[in-house]
């Protein structure tokens, strides 16, 4: 921690998030944890987003933060140059010329308990939370509490169909909206959520018997042919608004461990900027036609 009544430094940030996230419970393929800042550099302001994309690094640079705690990796896979000339590099000179540190906490922050899947849960309501998939016994991330997505009970059962519209409304607005498979006349009590790609999680939703599962990035046939397999219903949000919710509880995290301001980014960093939907059919008119004589 910071010495009293001076500002916390990039190192103590880390150093909170990490007993908060530890980075051994993330993935094996994940890349989590410290991308860029000096460790001694002092931390007056956080800006929280879930995209490192120009907007939000124009964002942080607007607010004067001096950090970003992010969830999606800037550097998840593996780069050769980090040149001006590319994008990730166009980013990371910025964030270096203006001074501002850049931490990713992914998987990790997935799988923690309270994690983004629990912020999710909260939009909902969701009571008797419980993981939707546990890590393997061995893994540095078990734990009863711990694990990937969450299933609880709606405070009320609704149809399919009305789940679906409160979903479009507890959850941050994007042209993708939120879409539905299965029967819009079912009711669901248990609903599982996972915050992200969730398609990966189908059978454990399945196994764990749920009336519907929420998430993120459904393909169509792994979607087709759970439905066809009875599986629970299905709800489709767009990536960023399922992650987004997380963002409050980290900040709030933040704020509260090191005595630091934190901002949130609501700026929707969704790809899919278009929603069309096709007209309704126009109306029958079943009447006799008017006839003359």
């Amino acid at each position: 921690m910071s010495t009293s009544g001076s500002a916390p430094t990039v190192s103590d940030v880390v150093a909170a998030l990490e007993r908060r996230f530890p980075p051994v419970w993330a993935e094996e393929w994940d890349r989590v944890g410290l991308v860029l800042g000096e460790p001694a550099a002092p931390v007056r302001r956080v800006l929280c987003v879930v995209d490192v994309v120009p907007e939000t690094v124009e964002e942080a640079l607007a607010a004067d933060a001096d950090m970003i705690v992010a969830h999606h990796p800037l550097l998840l896979r593996g780069v050769s140059s980090v040149a001006a000339t590319t994008f990730k590099g166009r980013i990371i000179h910025q964030l270096i010329r203006a001074g501002v540190a850049l931490y990713a906490a992914h998987t990790n922050a997935d799988v923690a308990s309270p994690g983004v899947s629990d912020a999710l849960a909260a939009r909902f309501g969701l009571s008797g939370l419980r993981p939707l998939q546990r890590p393997a016994p061995g893994s540095p991330a078990h734990g009863d509490d711990r694990g990937f997505g969450r299933i609880g009970e709606l405070p009320q059962p609704m149809t399919l169909a009305e789940l679906t519209r409160h979903a479009a409304a507890v959850l941050p607005v994007t042209s993708w909206g939120v879409r539905a498979a299965g029967d819009p006349g079912r009711m669901v009590r248990t609903l599982a959520v996972s915050g992200g790609s969730g398609d990966s999680f189908l059978g454990a939703a399945t196994a764990a018997g749920v009336d519907a599962f929420l998430t993120a990035d459904l393909r169509h046939h792994p979607a087709g042919e759970h439905l066809a397999a009875d599986g629970p219903a299905l709800i489709d949000a767009a990536h960023w608004a399922t992650e987004r919710p997380w963002l409050d509880d980290l900040a709030a995290f933040l704020r509260e461990a090191l005595d630091v301001e934190t901002l949130v980014s609501d700026l929707d960093t969704d790809p899919w900027t278009v929603h069309a939907a096709a007209p309704a059919a126009p109306a029958v008119d079943d009447k006799e036609p008017d006839r003359e004589g």
